[in-house]
């Protein structure tokens, strides 16, 4: 390992040259260090997060990076983050030993993915995949085929954060016009919709012919979950459905977000769905994600998530090891 004063000189005169500058050396600190010990810009990495018990070579599979100094929003967008970089991005990463990501379109961008897609340029697709979103009616092959060469591997339907409602004939005729697109390029059609609407998506989904994956342990409404369902998963609004879909194959779940989702700071009330989640298709088709940097949540450590769900993986090394890194191989091959 080169010394520490030869570390920062170099480090120096990056920040000199800018963030891309800051970024690359941030990206040959975090992937060149083969069995070296955990030392990052001079100073070790915390060992009270899990990094000795996620497996090498595990996957962030949902993380945003935005900027909207340099990378203006979109006009309609609902809410304007602080800047969260992609070199703090990789400090983050690099702080739970994870070392492959996936860039997702933040909704506040529009179809406009020059962020995500210089982030993803710097990254390279050896360690970093995307997800972007786009317009049917305006984009083009050639595009798609140098977003794919970049490391693109789905495009994401968001009506959640965006404030957009579908009709159920609208959300169906939408999913479908997109996997059109993207079937192709073997690419995952990623939906961040309410769970309600899984009933809809059961009869539409296994006729796509391409992977889906939903954000957020499927987007469950868990108001009042205790009460009203007495805890029962079944009971939620499409979660039945979810499962099925699941059971069929060719869907996979995103474990993310739970702050999103969860009325109790201990995440009783989502654990139920988690580990239901975990028994139908953990070993096949969920994912871990961090959701960095949790925006309209800034300053939340998403660690002691990694924890729990470690404990609902229940000590199964095997299935942890397919939730953090094999499933998520598959699914951004």
């Amino acid at each position: 390992m080169m010394s520490l004063s030869l570390q920062m000189r170099r480090f120096v005169t990056l920040i000199q040259k800018g963030l891309s500058g800051l970024s690359q050396l941030l990206l040959q600190l975090l992937y060149s260090r083969k069995g070296q010990s955990q030392v990052y810009l001079g100073r070790p990495v915390s060992k009270r997060i899990p990094v000795s018990r996620i497996p090498r070579g595990s996957w962030d599979s949902h993380m945003h990076v935005v900027d909207p100094v340099k990378y203006p929003l979109a006009e309609d967008a609902l809410y304007t983050p602080t800047p969260h970089l992609l070199s703090q991005a990789l400090l983050f990463e690099a702080s739970t030993g994870i070392r492959n990501i996936v860039l997702v379109q933040p909704s506040i961008y529009g179809t406009d993915n020059s962020c995500l897609l210089d982030a993803l340029r710097t990254i390279g697709p050896r360690h970093g995949r995307a997800v972007v979103t786009f317009d049917c009616a305006t984009i083009d092959p050639s595009t798609l085929q140098k977003w794919h060469q970049w490391g693109v591997r789905g495009v994401r339907v968001n009506t959640q954060s965006s404030g957009r409602h579908m009709d159920e004939d609208e959300l169906a005729a939408t999913v479908r016009r997109y996997a059109d697109i993207i079937r192709p390029y073997n690419w995952v059609l990623q939906l961040y919709v309410p769970l309600a609407t899984a009933g809809v998506l059961e009869r539409v989904v296994p006729e796509l012919g391409v992977r889906v994956c939903f954000d957020h342990f499927g987007a469950p409404d868990l108001g009042g979950f205790g009460v009203l369902h007495r805890g029962d998963p079944y009971s939620l609004p499409g979660f039945r459905s979810l499962v099925n879909m699941l059971r069929r194959g060719n869907v996979y779940v995103k474990l993310s977000a739970p702050y999103r989702i969860s009325r109790d700071g201990t995440l009783r009330d989502l654990e139920p769905v988690a580990r239901e989640l975990l028994n139908v298709a953990g070993m096949t088709q969920m994912v871990f994600a961090s959701d960095w940097p949790h925006t309209r949540f800034e300053g939340l450590d998403i660690r002691p998530y990694m924890e729990t769900l470690l404990t609902w993986c229940g000590g199964d090394e095997a299935l942890i090891e397919r939730v953090f890194r094999g499933n998520a191989e598959r699914l951004w091959e």
